[in-house]
């Protein structure tokens, strides 16, 4: 096809582009940063998904694998297992390890017989294989460590610790484990020893809080979803927890999904925010281009033919700068699993993802759209006088409305993707209000803005009147400053003050009136000889204890549980075994919101009270029947009550609490809290913890100020991750900044040649400058620090559950940062007009 063929727009199009492209880097820049997030975190989404189902058999550890929690399978399940494939044992609890010089901690032991692994291998610092490093005899064992347990405890391969009645030596440190995601998120290190030993620990008691994992290797010709089945009609109380290859770590799947979406969103709003300055280069390309469209017109092109050209034009820039963005993206897994694969905590398979690369497409070329066709509508529909009028009086002329339609149209658009591609669609929908509400209120802030220096008194100072002046001259860059940098001022200021917050409440606030101390594994018989001893050794603080059980739901309201659909802040729930308890009045922390409390010597059918929020969530009201399995029986009790709990208390809180006569009889274990009034220093706490353990070994405690730790840990692991991934929008909202600021420089250099002419100094002249820079930059950022506060106050109180504290460091920290970037922008082309010379320039006045 030669381009005489090619239709006139194009034609016209590809003729403008043989000049270049300048103008339109911030363009390219913004559309190229929000398709890379939208692109990347769809394939690097893809490349987890891809790794956690071709290595499900490693991860899960086997093929299938039953779970049961405070027994072990029966002989009559242990039969029915053998018989479907190659079976492995695993066991699972917590205990406390004890050196010779009385340093105590808490460890997460691993039982496992010698199949482990069925895939997989374990890895260990000295590079022997690990069923022959663990094993012994008797009360003298060995056993391997995570490298965490050596550094917490100052030993080396070979000490011993002490563990319930064990003496174990630690011959070696763990360094890898196949199937650790399936263990989820510990307390404590790891500590892994045969299945023989454990037994020999003294720690396995009725009603001990351990998990037992049964894993089978399958025969090629079997599936798991045939065993599954099976095992589900053959045992239908077992209350097994199952898990396949095919879905190894749901939670783990969950929150990628989660992930994703934050992420996706994130790309939005650096699109969004991008928007802007793809607005900006249009409106400077038409400013640039208005004698090519007065010429045009005035030779008899017609405004569609006008505006097709510089549409099609724009659009083939959106293209090239969209291509960028995807090849960016496309190639983030890629360098994730080759350059960063031994720091990454989960596998990771890269692959090219088709689909999400065409939705970041998508997503680019409907972004480009919508903030082009204002701009170019606007040329469309001024005559040939005013376009050259323009340049001296900007006409504020609005479109016709059917192509106010048209752009309505690619918005809309952006709104249906993002809500239909959503794994939460309510946060969805949430997110599209606020992004909208934020342009909008953005705008009304600028406007305000422009009118307040309109009507300002006439300043006296020179260089403050002529700052004064430009914020709301014709053409004055100060919508588009204030919208870009308000919007990643808010995001920079929420993200700081909810991440401020939460290190805040977890190691300030909550401390003061928090537990010190969390007793689980206490033997019901041995309790009030455990809580005299703690009356004893701890006067001053108070000691709370229930017992409990744990129990898995498997109907809600005559449904089975894979029926029943939650929503997402509900549906952890359901996800597997959960602690549950009877008493008979009501808990501390909790009220009766409906429904009334069972009296103390009721003796009729089950009852159960359920936290208010969680029986919404399952569609439970007073009345209703729910069914959980606990030991491997059925248990059918009506809702008696629902409660509002403090879970930010941090005391003995249950979502399920039973009216005592449900577990008459069964074999329980109790947990207890203890708190000192008022706190108590290290050295008391830990001094408490090394005589509990001491005198009770086969009581595991945890120890909340450790616990606390963790959690801060992964919060700023998670904080960190979050941070990195808004930086993209915080970067578009830098560009376009700049991309306004340097579209008025054409203005400003006219202001100071005639400045200069009248005799104005260099110094004068950037003063006013830096003025105007300093008040937009300052209006904009006390915006930001509210609307981020607002936005940081609403996600940490309604959704955290936790009470919002204003730190006012970080704020005004971000504030002061976003008006020293608005002064650096604005001089670092001020300074260039300054040095020009008057002459050259008046010449073309």
């Amino acid at each position: 096809m030669t381009s005489s063929t090619l239709p006139l727009p194009l034609r016209y199009a590809l003729r403008e582009l043989r000049a270049g492209i300048g103008g339109f880097g911030i363009f390219l820049a913004c559309l190229a940063l929000g398709v890379m997030a939208i692109a990347g975190v769809n394939a690097i989404s893809s490349a987890l998904t891809d790794g956690l189902r071709t290595q499900g058999r490693v991860i899960n550890g086997g093929d299938i694998e039953f779970s049961l929690i405070g027994r072990e399978a029966d002989p009559q399940e242990l039969a029915f297992l053998r018989d479907q494939g190659r079976l492995s044992v695993i066991a699972g609890t917590r205990a406390m390890a004890r050196t010779a010089d009385g340093q105590t901690t808490l460890v997460e032991i691993k039982a496992v017989d010698g199949l482990y692994p069925l895939f997989g291998s374990a890895a260990l610092a000295g590079g022997k294989p690990l069923s022959g490093t663990i094993g012994g005899e008797g009360t003298q064992v060995r056993a391997v460590a995570d490298p965490t347990l050596f550094v917490r405890l100052g030993l080396q391969p070979g000490a011993t610790v002490t563990l319930g009645a064990l003496t174990v030596t630690l011959a070696d440190r763990l360094t890898g484990e196949p199937d650790k995601l399936a263990g989820g998120i510990g307390l404590g290190p790891r500590l892994t020893m045969t299945l023989d030993a454990f037994r020999a620990s003294g720690l396995i008691q009725p009603g001990s809080l351990i998990r037992w994992r049964y894993r089978l290797e399958l025969p090629p010709d079997v599936t798991p979803a045939m065993v599954s089945a099976k095992a589900l009609a053959a045992f239908p109380q077992a209350g097994w927890e199952i898990h396949t290859r095919d879905d190894a770590s749901p939670e783990l799947r969950r929150g990628i999904d989660r992930f994703t979406m934050f992420i996706t969103l994130v790309g939005l709003t650096a699109l969004l925010v991008g928007g802007v300055g793809v607005a900006n280069a249009v409106r400077a390309f038409v400013e640039r281009q208005r004698n090519s469209i007065a010429t045009l017109k005035t030779l008899g092109a017609g405004s569609n033919l006008v505006t097709s050209i510089y549409l099609t034009q724009t659009m083939l820039l959106a293209v090239f700068g969209i291509i960028i963005g995807l090849a960016l993206g496309a190639a983030l897994p890629f360098i994730l699993a080759y350059g960063f694969a031994d720091y990454l905590p989960l596998p990771i398979t890269p692959v090219i993802n088709p689909a999400g690369l065409a939705l970041a497409a998508t997503y680019g070329m409907l972004t480009a759209l919508a903030f082009s066709l204002l701009p170019l509508g606007r040329a469309r529909e001024i005559g040939v006088s005013a376009l050259f009028r323009d340049a001296i009086a900007p006409s504020r002329r609005w479109p016709e409305p059917m192509f106010l339609l048209l752009a309505a149209l690619p918005v809309l658009a952006l709104v249906a993707l993002a809500v239909v591609f959503a794994t939460d669609r309510k946060v969805a929908l949430v997110y599209v209000g606020a992004a909208l509400g934020a342009f909008i209120l953005l705008r009304v802030v600028a406007s305000l803005l422009m009118a307040l220096a309109r009507r300002l008194p006439r300043a006296h100072n020179t260089p403050l009147r002529l700052a004064i002046t430009n914020i709301h001259r014709p053409g004055a860059a100060t919508p588009s400053v204030v919208l870009s940098l308000g919007l990643g001022l808010c995001l920079l200021v929420a993200l700081t003050l909810i991440d401020a917050n939460i290190r805040h409440q977890l190691s300030a606030a909550i401390p003061d009136k928090a537990p010190s101390f969390f007793f689980v594994d206490i033997r019901h018989t041995d309790a009030p000889r455990f809580e005299a001893f703690l009356e004893k050794a701890a006067p001053e603080a108070s000691i709370e204890r229930v017992p409990m059980l744990r129990g898995r739901i498997v109907s809600v309201n005559g449904a089975p549980v894979e029926q029943v659909k939650p929503p997402p802040d509900v549906a952890w729930v359901l996800s597997g075994d959960r602690g549950v308890t009877f008493a008979d009045k009501i808990p501390e922390g909790s009220r009766v919101v409906d429904g009334q409390w069972w009296n103390p010597d009721y003796t009729g059918p089950p009852l159960v009270s359920l936290e208010q929020d969680i029986a919404r969530g399952l569609g439970l009201k007073v009345g209703d029947p729910l069914v959980v399995n606990v030991l491997g029986r059925n248990i059918t009790a009506m809702v008696g009550a629902l409660r509002k709990l403090e879970w930010q208390s941090f005391g003995i809180n249950f979502v399920l609490v039973y009216s005592p006569n449900t577990f008459k009889g069964a074999p329980v274990t109790d947990i207890a809290t203890l708190t000192y009034p008022h706190g108590a220093s290290d050295a008391t706490e830990l001094a408490l913890l090394k005589r509990v353990a001491d005198a009770f070994p086969a009581i595991t405690t945890v120890r909340i100020k450790d616990a606390l730790q963790s959690l801060a840990e992964l919060a700023g692991q998670l904080a960190m991750a979050i941070r990195v991934a808004a930086s993209i929008a915080l970067i578009a909202s830098i560009l376009v900044l700049a991309g306004a600021l340097a579209a008025g420089q054409n203005s400003r250099l006219y202001d100071a040649v005639i400045l200069k002419v009248l005799g104005a100094t260099r110094g004068k002249i950037l003063f006013a400058f830096v003025l105007e820079y300093g008040l937009l930059g300052l209006a904009t950022a006390i915006f930001g620090v509210i609307a981020g506060t607002a936005c940081a106050w609403l996600i940490v109180t309604y959704l955290m559950n936790f009470t919002f504290t204003f730190l006012p460091v970080p704020a005004l920290t971000a504030a002061f940062g976003a008006l020293a970037l608005t002064i650096l922008f604005g001089l670092a082309g001020t300074w260039r007009i300054l040095r020009q010379k008057p002459a050259a320039h008046l010449k073309s006045l």
